[in-house]
């Protein structure tokens, strides 16, 4: 499979072994995030994260790499990482366990504004820059490309509410609500192009929904705590759907 695949009408089996195959290789590519991961701060800072998401599929054999680029990330303040599992790769014989169709939409409206297609491994920056996930340097300079500094309205977390600051936008911005879990959780593929292999995956979202629209006033909106203590949380203020994010923050 090639290192970069979009979403076809029908695509190729292959088998787990041209990973295997490709391991030295990749092992280069993800020198930079490995030195990104024991950095100083390239991102503004812990309250201005750089949101960077993934799309990818355990049923893509040109995914783990990403999966590990972003595992080497995933535990820097000044980014979040986000794991979304798309749908699309699983007619290739293994179901992702963690896809969702809303997932899958999410990167279809990242495509729709001209950011990247829909494809795996992506990684979308801050929605301002698409990456393939895969390619350490290329994404390190996506993160460095598309920081957005300390510009965007401010994000304040208070029991059961946040608080967002004033700003400017140029469209209604959604905020959304994410819920994800931080731990690192072995999947055994069982079958298809990743057959017989665990992939590790940290920060895999579990839910993404719309708790309000900002238009630039201050607001409080309200959060629901979750029914799952191993999920985390965060808030995204995103202009339109797939545009720019403006500001975000863990709560």
């Amino acid at each position: 499979m090639r290192p970069y695949e979009t979403m076809p009408a029908f695509h190729p089996k292959a088998i787990g072994a041209k990973f295997r195959a490709m391991v030295p290789a990749l092992a280069i590519a993800s020198t930079a995030i490995a030195a990104l991961a024991s950095s100083a701060a390239i991102a503004a800072d812990a309250q201005h994260p750089t949101v960077v998401e993934l799309y990818q599929s355990q049923g893509c054999s040109s995914c783990p790499p990403a999966i590990h680029n972003i595992n080497l990330i995933a535990g820097r303040p000044d980014i979040l990482a986000l794991t979304f599992a798309v749908t699309y790769w699983d007619q290739l014989g293994w179901k992702d366990t963690f896809a969702k169709p809303e997932f899958t939409e999410r990167e279809r409206d990242y495509a729709r504004q001209g950011q990247g297609q829909v494809a795996t491994p992506q990684t979308i920056v801050n929605g301002r820059a698409a990456a393939n996930g895969g390619n350490g340097a290329e994404l390190l300079a996506a993160i460095r490309r598309a920081d957005r500094g300390t510009s965007g309205p401010v994000i304040v977390a208070n029991a059961g509410t946040a608080s967002i600051g004033r700003g400017t936008t140029a469209r209604p911005a959604t905020i959304w609500l994410v819920r994800y879990d931080a731990r690192t959780l072995d999947v055994p593929i069982r079958a298809g192009e990743n057959g017989g292999t665990t992939i590790a995956h940290r920060n895999v979202v579990r839910s993404l929904t719309a708790i309000g629209t900002w238009n630039g006033a201050p607001m409080d909106v309200a959060i629901r705590p979750s029914n799952d203590t191993n999920l985390r949380s965060a808030i995204l203020v995103q202009s339109g759907k797939g545009g720019p994010i403006l500001a975000a923050s863990r709560i």
